[in-house]
């Protein structure tokens, strides 16, 4: 695409292409189980293994994280934790790539994540008592000093969601091409049996992080959405009590 004097490569690369494939395969794959479910009640095969990971998320993470009031941010969290879990594993398909070790996927992630974690603490609080929030509830003349910090806060949590996923997902293939650099390397067919097994031990530690990060990153929203919605809580005991 030309924009006046410049070019710019809008060409789909390996990574949206993968992160458009785990997407179609999430939505996919929802929609079967779901149909499933007017077929037969018990779950069997692989809407069995789906309701396990739903539960999970729903019993482990989101009601431990936001208590009764999490359930309305169920859908959100698995939709989280399943297309990030489906991303995390194409890089394990042989010619596949890894959307969730570019940098830019992790960040739309985490966008994503900012909004909702404000929205979850504006919807328990009330938008006036999220910016009273910010104040940290000291005097006026601290003010200019408290609320800067305060918003700073606000993006730290969405960047560490950011750069971990980026840096845990991106590692274990450095580490793994690395491994197999070493043939090149000392240039001898010698050292190929230990890289090799050693490539294929982080291989296989590679899918256990696949699951890991999903998990992590999921957890990790959850509980920010919660830490939000707990302050209301807090606040509304601390009026009762008065």
């Amino acid at each position: 695409m030309k924009i006046g004097s410049w070019m710019v490569d809008v060409s789909p690369t390996k990574h949206v292409f993968f992160l458009l494939l785990a997407a179609l395969i999430l939505a996919v794959w929802a929609i079967f189980v779901a149909r499933s479910y007017k077929k037969n009640i018990v779950p069997r095969g692989l809407a069995n293994v789906i309701e396990v990971l739903v539960v999970f998320v729903r019993d482990e993470i989101a009601l431990t994280n936001m208590g009764p009031a999490g359930l309305r941010y169920v859908p959100y969290l698995l939709t989280t934790f399943f297309f990030i879990l489906l991303m995390n594993l194409m890089g394990m398909v042989p010619f596949g790539a890894t959307a969730t070790g570019n940098i830019a996927v992790t960040a739309g992630l985490a966008i994503i994540a900012f909004v909702m974690i404000q929205l979850a603490a504006i919807r328990a609080q009330s938008f006036g008592h999220y910016l009273a929030h910010l104040t940290g509830g000291v005097h006026p003349i601290l003010w200019p000093i408290m609320i800067p910090i305060e918003i700073l806060g606000l993006f730290t949590k969405p960047f560490a969601l950011c750069v971990r996923l980026f840096a845990n997902m991106t590692g274990g293939h450095i580490v793994i091409l690395s491994l197999i650099g070493l043939i090149f390397i000392f240039r001898s067919l010698a050292v190929a049996p230990v890289s090799v097994v050693f490539a294929l031990g982080i291989y296989l530690l590679e899918i256990l992080v696949a699951f890991l990060q999903a998990y992590v990153f999921t957890m990790l929203t959850s509980l920010f959405m919660g830490l939000g919605m707990q302050a209301a809580s807090h606040e509304h005991s601390e009026h009762a009590h008065h």
